[in-house]
């Protein structure tokens, strides 16, 4: 999803999202999926980052609030621009539920939602190891592109992009999950490794899923519903703070004719967690 590494610096408007109306998009009622034991035993962790959308703080990219809603080093992706925040657009939140929501306009074509837990001044919420989660339910409409990742906060000579996950509504059987190394200065060797998980087409869409990553010096493991789905060697390019992203994108190669004109991302929490 990384485009590039220049810094943004251009300031839009503070917007609290505060509970609303659900509109077109009813809101779904989070339930935890039973999926037996889990393989990850969060007794050994501690909460160091919380956020269960009450309320959402988020601006277009002041450095006064909890949420952007760009990535911080302009490199905005995808055929569907992310909007700044406004009355009822791209995010809502009720009953502790946030709708992002990605639409097409008469006027200005597709508009999507993204939001950053780090700034374009270089500041908010990073962190080097532990635990990163999200319960969400996913678009089912073709062309709509979800994900959940991370960004190291150091980006003079690479940068470091850990997919939690990312899912392509077009290949409803497959759960994408990737890490790169983006290389922006000589000596430093782009990098990828990558899982694709088959998974049951709907399963996604039909309910709130937990998706997950435990970062640590030797390794990271991916859990989806906190059950093991991949590991990968953590390279010394991910031993760094990582910053917080998730989004509702368009994929511009993918929208069809039976692409509905809105849809949406129901996020239940982000929760980071570090060993105790």
């Amino acid at each position: 999803m990384f485009r590039n590494t220049m810094a943004a610096k251009a300031v839009a408007g503070l917007f609290v999202v505060a509970a609303a109306g659900c509109g077109k998009g009813a809101f779904p009622a989070p339930e935890a999926v039973d999926a037996g034991p889990p393989d990850i035993d969060l007794a050994a962790y501690e909460l160091t980052f919380e956020e269960e959308f009450d309320t959402l703080d988020v601006s277009g990219r002041r450095c006064d609030t909890r949420w952007i809603a760009h990535t911080p080093w302009n490199g905005d992706f995808g055929v569907a621009a992310f909007a700044d925040p406004s009355r009822g657009f791209p995010f809502v939140t009720r009953d502790g539920v946030l709708r992002i929501e990605a639409r097409k306009e008469p006027d200005l074509g597709w508009q999507a939602g993204l939001l950053s837990s780090w700034n374009t001044c270089g500041e908010g919420f990073a962190q080097k190891y532990g635990y990163f989660e999200i319960s969400t339910q996913l678009p089912a409409g073709e062309g709509f592109w979800p994900a959940f990742w991370l960004i190291g906060i150091e980006q003079e000579k690479y940068t470091a992009e850990v997919d939690i996950f990312e899912y392509h509504t077009n290949r409803p059987h497959k759960l994408e999950l990737t890490v790169h190394i983006h290389a922006t200065s000589e000596g430093i060797e782009d990098y990828q490794d990558w899982h694709v998980e088959r998974i049951r087409p709907g399963s996604l869409s039909e309910q709130f899923n937990t998706y997950g990553v435990d970062v640590q010096e030797d390794e990271m493991v991916f859990y989806l519903n906190r059950r093991e789905i991949w590991r990968t060697p953590t390279l010394p390019e991910f031993r760094q703070p990582l910053h917080v992203l998730l989004n509702l994108a368009m994929d511009g190669g993918e929208i069809t004719k039976k692409t509905p004109e809105s849809d949406y991302m129901y996020v239940d929490y982000v929760r980071v967690y570090a060993r105790r």
